[in-house]
């Protein structure tokens, strides 16, 4: 008796031991970091993403916001987290180019690259009341105008929508640099900033733009895409605008920290991607605008290859790269 006793009970205690070895990812709540403000499209992508995302794993997905230094604490927060799978983000363009312009050492190799979600055209947005009715006018007014005059918000240096804003001015023989950059974290601040008279411009995607559009506070006179969006059908192309052919913005994609585990990594990118095709999500991002574009596996892995080299030609040429 005393010796079956003895073996039921380690046979309890040996079972005890090894559950946690062979518990099944998920077990617990998962963090979805964005490095950007609430109320912003990075913000937005993330908690619509999330949401559908719970239901293929079985378990919360949280979006906690790590706003601070143009998105460098967030992302720094991304790299860095412990890797087992249980913190993940939805970076932005912007990973892709802290590392040319200083700000970080970690380039997109630092990462474990699940998916990307989303590419959004960038848009040139002014206050409602602005003198300039056109991009022709904005531009001109630019060119002609002494250094510093303008200023826009809404990102930080070198970021996505920046270097798409920068790209157009470098086309029309302006030097970008005339445009100062009052860093914000994120559209949403930086619209405020434009609602208050601190600048003149904010680069954003359309749907970070349409509740201040909405609010009469905001005009976009020119979408940087090859064809007008679906959700903005009064916005013109650059083309349209001004007769030059300029697409340009941001991408957002979900990324862990370098060296997860491979089934955390496998169940992740099973979860995106139903995510992402499930008929809330398309129609969240068809609905406001979002772009919806998705890549996995070494797709994605090479595409933020090609973007860390293009980024850092496109900063060298306008000034903002501090790395060989």
């Amino acid at each position: 008796m005393t010796y079956m006793k003895t073996k039921i009970l380690g046979g309890i205690f040996l079972a005890l031991m090894s559950g946690p070895a062979f518990a099944e990812y998920p077990e617990r709540p998962i963090t979805m970091l964005v490095a950007w403000s609430a109320g912003g499209g990075t913000d937005a992508v993330a908690r619509a993403l999330a949401s559908q995302m719970e239901a293929e794993l079985g378990t919360p997905v949280n979006v906690v916001n790590r706003t601070g230094g143009a998105g460098v604490i967030g992302h720094t927060e991304m790299v860095n987290a412990r890797p087992d799978g249980y913190t993940i983000g939805l970076a932005s363009a912007e990973l892709s180019t802290y590392y040319w312009s200083g700000t970080a050492p970690f380039t997109a190799k630092d990462v474990t690259p699940i998916a990307l979600v989303n590419l959004d055209a960038s848009s040139f947005n002014v206050a409602a009341d602005s003198e300039w009715d056109d991009l022709q006018a904005a531009l001109d007014a630019i060119a002609q105008a002494p250094a510093g005059t303008y200023k826009l918000s809404g990102m930080a240096p070198g970021a996505g929508y920046h270097l798409a804003f920068s790209g157009l001015l470098h086309a029309e023989g302006i030097d970008p640099n005339k445009v100062l950059v009052v860093p914000s974290q994120g559209a949403a601040p930086g619209f405020q900033e434009l609602a208050a008279g601190g600048v003149e411009i904010v680069p954003s995607s359309l749907p970070e733009a349409k509740p201040m559009m909405d609010a009469g506070e905001v005009k976009s006179l020119a979408v940087l895409a090859d064809q007008r969006l679906d959700a903005f059908p009064d916005v013109p192309t650059v083309q349209e605008a001004i007769g030059r052919e300029w697409a340009g913005g941001t991408w957002r994609a979900v990324v862990a920290p370098a060296a997860i585990p491979d089934d955390a990594r496998e169940k992740l990118t099973k979860a995106v991607d139903a995510a992402w095709h499930s008929d809330e999500f398309q129609n969240f991002m068809t609905e406001r605008g979002f772009g919806l574009n998705f890549l996995s596996g070494e797709d994605f892995q090479t595409y933020l290859a090609e973007q860390h080299v293009q980024n850092g030609e496109i900063m060298k040429l306008l000034g903002l790269r501090h790395r060989d």
